[in-house]
């Protein structure tokens, strides 16, 4: 997995960035925790996975770019509208593929 240079983290996740990361590298996620990625096709604009798919021995292990980590789907779902709401306010657009990545290459 890649990783956003301005990865969007959970107010409790802050803490434990690098042991949370560590966990999802090794494929021991914490349950609860949930991923937002970039899609891989340009259909979607974000994704949200629970970390407890990755635990499934035949889940398919993609090359995700993730944008953000959260503990719990609700706040997945607010740090996307956090996240759309950055990206309007900043570019009076919706294309968040763009964004991203246009500050990835920026950094």
């Amino acid at each position: 997995m890649r990783y956003y240079r301005y990865l969007y983290l959970g107010e409790d996740i802050k803490k434990k960035k690098e042991k949370i990361i560590q966990r999802i590298e090794t494929g021991k996620i914490n349950f609860g925790i949930h991923i937002v990625v970039l899609p891989e096709g340009r259909n979607n604009q974000l994704e949200i996975y629970s970390g407890s798919q990755f635990l499934q021995p035949d889940y398919p292990k993609p090359d995700f770019f993730v944008v953000g980590i959260v503990k719990g789907y609700e706040d997945a779902l607010e740090l996307v509208e956090e996240i759309v709401k950055v990206v309007y306010n900043e570019t009076k657009g919706a294309d968040i593929r763009s964004y991203i990545l246009r500050k990835e290459q920026e950094g």
